[in-house]
């Protein structure tokens, strides 16, 4: 990839429009290289990797293993054996539910989750206590987005089989203090899930050092492709945990009466693969790594500061969370008395600021913090002062175009 100064030459679609994409956090624009890495498997290895001895499957295999081993290094995983390819978080955190969940967990047990979850990180585990009869109970925040750990430790106890919690809100852009909370899990014999989903593209994650038991996250938010997922497991879980999804690829032999599944990871990666996606979020890894996580940070933080700045400048517009611009993550979710989120969003639209509106699956932290819905503007390293600028203009002509007057 063509790593310039000016990195936003990288992104074709970004060239090609004048909109200013402010919603990296649904889905990050993939730079040339990926696209690229897509099109080179297609056009010279298409075949079904693990399955034929010719040379097009071999080497098939042989980009989509190369892929699994670069997001090993990613996370810092113990063995490439821990990486299991998937199609998102979602995917990869039901999975967990599933197969480890429904499995580990029992009728008077306990499911810790944050109020933060996004619904991915939640409903999974509604329903493993829905159907175990487990308890679920909610780590909460402070107004600010912070956790207080304090308040933690009495939640996680003898009962507690799996604490789950997402290392960046999504609303917040807080980095929770994933570290910590797993040791209070570990200390009760708990399993630690983490939703990496928002903080894989704006720092480096190690699992072994956060403590991670599992960890998910998508290609399409680091900068990859849609449809290829990430959930890294400690090798003694995977191993006990029995296939969320049966049928081709995933067994190692099958008879009139059962089957005998495949070493991992490949007993829970049931059916043709996206090897495609696992080679684009391959050259999606390597391109972050060029770029660099300092430059994507010093850069995110310039910008968010920029527009925090600004909108506390704009009378009625209010921001969640943290006042502090290094605490979002380049996630800034905000509110304009009188006006719905949905009609921002539609104003924003029209004046050529891409925006996220809604309650940004997660609908429980909203409503713990007293909002059906926001606005969301969230930043990347190849977003522009310019932009940031538009976003501020149009959201301070926003109540005057709804007829509230200067």
């Amino acid at each position: 990839c063509n790593m310039e100064r000016d990195h936003r030459r990288d992104f074709p679609l970004l060239m090609n429009t004048d909109v200013a994409y402010l919603d990296s956090a649904a889905t990050a624009q993939r730079p040339r290289c990926v696209l690229d890495a897509e099109e080179k498997f297609y056009t010279t290895c298409n075949a079904n990797p693990l399955r034929g001895l010719y040379p097009l499957s071999i080497a098939a295999t042989e980009a989509y293993e190369n892929a699994r081993e670069a997001v090993r290094k990613f996370l810092n995983a113990a063995s490439a054996k821990e990486i299991v390819f998937t199609r998102n978080t979602s995917e990869s955190l039901n999975l967990v539910a599933y197969s480890y969940g429904l499995s580990n967990v029992k009728a008077g047990d306990e499911v810790v989750v944050s109020i933060m979850e996004h619904h991915s990180d939640l409903l999974p585990w509604q329903m493993v206590c829905r159907q175990t009869g487990a308890k679920l109970r909610f780590i909460e925040c402070e107004p600010d987005g912070s956790v207080d750990l304090n308040k933690v430790e009495p939640l996680i106890g003898s009962r507690t089989k799996v604490v789950a919690m997402t290392q960046v809100s999504n609303v917040l852009g807080r980095e929770n203090p994933i570290r910590q909370v797993a040791e209070l899990a570990h200390r009760a014999g708990a399993v630690m899930v983490v939703d990496g989903a928002q903080s894989t593209p704006h720092m480096p994650v190690d699992v072994q050092a956060l403590g991670a038991d599992f960890l998910a996250f998508s290609g399409h938010k680091v900068y990859g492709p849609m449809g290829i997922g990430v959930l890294y497991g400690r090798k003694e879980l995977l191993e006990k945990m029995p296939p969320f999804l049966t049928g081709g690829e995933m067994i190692e032999s099958v008879t009139r009466e059962g089957a005998v599944y495949a070493e991992l990871p490949h007993k829970f990666e049931a059916g043709t693969v996206n090897a495609a996606g696992a080679a684009g979020l391959h050259a999606a890894l390597d391109y972050m790594a060029q770029v660099g996580f300092g430059t994507m940070q010093r850069r995110e933080l310039e910008l968010t500061r920029r527009a925090m700045e600004g909108m506390k400048q704009i009378p009625y517009v209010h921001i969640l969370g943290s006042d502090q611009p290094e605490d979002h993550h380049g996630i800034i979710t905000f509110t304009v008395d009188g006006v719905h989120p949905h009609d921002i969003g539609q104003i924003l639209a029209a004046d050529g600021v891409n925006i996220r509106a809604g309650h940004h699956c997660a609908q429980p932290l909203l409503a713990y913090l007293g909002h059906p819905s926001t606005a969301r503007a969230s930043i990347a390293f190849y977003n522009t002062e310019g932009e940031i600028d538009r976003l501020l203009a149009s959201v301070s002509t926003l109540r005057e175009r709804m007829g509230y007057g200067k």
